[in-house]
């Protein structure tokens, strides 16, 4: 069958959202939802053993988990072996998730594994549990079979959820583990303390494997030591950059934001780490001795200078789309990055904030800046929008993460979940939120801490003179490709819109943003929030996504 049938069949299985409200009704014997994971690989074929052989890196964090992910998986390409690596949500195409020397397996191959799996499961169905998982464990399920049926070296995988009742953590024998920077994020899941939250995200740690984490604050560190003290598993806390820098050469990324430092940092470590157990002959033989400052304990085998050349390029050369990524089309700059807690949206406005600074122009010409956002399930949007509101937007612009507002043949975008009218009532309520924040921000006379202010007419604030309460910044659309298309009013030598919206012929902000935005000799565009916004608005401005 096409590939389109299968993401489609697929999609009846739950999104993630569903899954998450099956498994909050089920709190009460979260270790259930481990044993069902267990009996749905046994129908699919496997034993838990069976998952010994993918030589498996295991992430999990609040932030920075997938990028973590793509700096090690890019370090451990670099020396010539073959990786596998899962990881979620997708962007453009649910085959992302699933990738193969990091390029996500072809539609082709996706087509195959899914019918193969969703077939045996069908045909070992019982009556204690319906015929097949929920959206992501199935595709956690799939991602092992395909892993293993194209014999990879190694695998990296990214937890969903939290990591004790994650589906992923029926492995049980993975050769390393990481935890990236700890916060707070699906509180009505993990808990709504950070401490909580470690605890959930400590539970893959495996007796005698080794663990490493960044440096976090003095609470959840120290639950991370408690639970790896209890599991018997020997953690390490990873030299910053910094440290290691001091005695080597300065190390280029490629991954934007000084956030993504911490991510190399343990990826780093994660890498050196796996290829230590594995004793692979690529490995640096003097790679010991550094005592990290703040350390949970002295790492035997922590990596320091000389860097291999596998790991200066794979850090260089990492590519992981939708994360402080930059796209520079005509007038036009996007900056996409998603980010939906409050440690991670404040990580996205520092990095906005210096890349702006950098582009600044000289030739005085007229700049307009732009938020695009959403954000979705129980995440505290108007303390998001707060921590933005410093940025000093001229307009800000709510949609929903639904690329067109038909999606009839796009079945990688489709949610069963949620209605339109639902999404764009919350979509409403996120405005309403920006609007009375921008009144509060009004009365106190408050300036841009990114250097700048407002650009005219319909902005939020306007200067020089003392801002006034208003609305008229802001604007809601039904979709994704409608917000960009009267974003870019046909700047954006790629991405050309079609006729406008009716919904926007009279509209009077929409009109005097849409002159501003034609005479306008530079728009900045900051897309952030839900990544599944950010996966569609790359689907429409970087068609090579879609191939």
């Amino acid at each position: 069958m096409e590939y389109q049938d299968a993401v489609r069949t697929l999609n009846t299985l739950q999104t993630n959202a569903s899954y998450l409200e099956q498994v909050k009704r089920q709190r009460s014997d979260p270790q259930a939802q481990l044993e069902a994971m267990e009996m749905y690989l046994v129908r699919s074929g496997l034993q838990v053993e069976d998952l010994n052989r993918l030589n498996i890196i295991h992430v999990t964090g609040t932030k920075g988990k997938g990028s973590t992910c793509a700096f090690t998986e890019r370090i451990l390409r670099n020396y010539g072996l073959k990786t596998g690596f899962f990881s979620s949500p997708h962007l453009v195409q649910v085959r992302e998730r699933i990738r193969i020397n990091g390029k996500p397996i072809s539609p082709e191959l996706f087509t195959k594994h899914f019918w193969h799996l969703y077939n045996q499961l069908e045909e070992f169905k019982d009556d204690s549990h319906g015929s097949m998982p929920s959206y992501f464990r199935f595709l956690t399920l799939m991602a092992f079979h395909v892993f293993l049926q194209e014999k990879v070296d190694l695998a990296v995988v990214e937890v969903g959820i939290g990591g004790a009742f994650d589906c992923t953590n029926i492995i049980r024998k993975p050769v390393v583990c990481g935890v990236s920077s700890l916060g707070i994020d699906h509180t009505s899941l993990l808990g709504d303390t950070v401490e909580k939250i470690a605890w959930q995200k400590g539970g893959i740690f495996k007796p005698g494997v080794p663990a490493f984490t960044v440096l976090q604050p003095e609470g959840p560190l120290g639950v991370l030591r408690e639970r790896a003290q209890q599991i018997s598993c020997p953690l390490y806390l990873c030299p910053p950059l910094e440290a290691l820098e001091e005695v080597g050469l300065p190390l280029s990324l490629g991954l934007e934001g000084e956030h993504q430092r911490s991510n190399a940092a343990l990826a780093l470590q994660l890498a050196h780490c796996w290829l230590e157990q594995q004793d692979h002959h690529g490995r640096h033989p003097g790679a010991e001795g550094i005592q990290a400052k703040h350390t949970v304990a002295a790492a035997p085998g922590t990596r320091v200078p000389p860097y291999t050349p596998h790991e200066t390029w794979g850090l260089r050369d990492t590519v992981w789309p939708g994360r402080t990524q930059i796209l520079r089309r005509g007038p036009l700059t996007w900056y996409l990055d998603g980010a939906h807690t409050t440690s991670s949206v404040q990580a996205c406005v520092h990095w906005y904030c210096q890349s702006l600074e950098r582009s600044r122009r000289t030739d005085g010409g007229p700049e307009v800046h732009i938020l695009l956002f959403n954000s979705t399930g129980d995440r505290d949007s108007a303390a998001l929008l707060k921590l933005l509101q410093p940025c000093q937007f001229d307009y800000a612009v709510f949609c929903p993460n639904v690329t067109e507002v038909s999606s009839v043949g796009n079945a990688d975008q489709q949610n069963f979940t949620v209605t339109l009218d639902q999404v764009l009532l919350r979509c409403l309520q996120h405005q309403q939120h920006w609007n009375c924040l921008a009144e509060k921000q009004a009365s106190s006379n408050l300036w841009s801490s990114c250097g700048r202010e407002p650009a005219g007419p319909g902005s939020l604030l306007l200067a020089p003179h003392p801002p006034q309460p208003t609305s008229s910044g802001s604007l809601v659309f039904s979709c994704i490709s409608h917000a960009l298309q009267w974003i870019s009013q046909g700047r954006d030598p790629i991405f050309q819109p079609q006729s406008p919206p009716r919904s926007l012929l009279n509209h009077p902000t929409a009109n005097s943003g849409a002159s501003v935005l034609r005479e306008a000799a530079a728009i900045h565009v900051l897309v952030t929030g839900s990544l599944h916004l950010v996966g569609g608005a790359l689907k429409l401005l970087d068609p090579l996504m879609s191939q």
